[in-house]
């Protein structure tokens, strides 16, 4: 009898609409065209546009600079000199996972800057659903530690 009173009030509180998550949907497509849109903000050269892409509790991990960006501040900061580069990702490959409210992107993308260098790195995007949008909620970007071929 205890075990059916604890099973109940366990479905009770599972039912319970302030416990009860709405789960925005995604596509694996769509998580590609977070990337897309990402890229697409890097290609306006303008830092504001970028940062608009990350939630304002965000993680920048980024890829030519040792220093975590953690603010809004710190994040367009970096992409001020990252985009004097002019920036051109490309997705080399990728693994995308879905959960309810998040997304992880993950793979391998190549930068060609401006002055026709390659740049090939390992990414790591998380997304967020908040406040009725898709952020990104942390970014991990690390240059290749081996040269191509190796």
């Amino acid at each position: 009898m205890k075990r059916h009173l604890l099973a109940a009030s366990v479905i009770a509180l599972m039912a319970t609409p302030s416990l009860a998550q709405e789960c925005a949907p995604i596509t694996q497509a769509e998580v590609e065209q977070l990337f897309d849109r990402w890229n697409a903000s890097l290609a306006t050269l303008s830092p504001e546009n970028v940062i608009e892409n990350y939630a304002a509790d965000a993680v920048l991990l980024p890829t030519l600079s040792n220093t975590p960006r953690l603010t809004q501040d710190e994040r367009k900061g970096y992409f001020v000199d990252f985009l004097k580069k002019e920036p051109k990702g490309a997705i080399d490959s990728r693994t995308i996972k879905l959960s309810c409210n998040s997304a992880i992107d993950t793979g391998n993308y190549t930068f060609t800057l401006t002055d026709g260098s390659k740049v090939p790195a390992r990414y790591t995007f998380t997304y967020e659903f908040k406040d009725g949008k898709w952020l990104i909620s942390s970014h991990h970007s690390s240059a290749m530690p081996e040269k191509l071929g190796s």
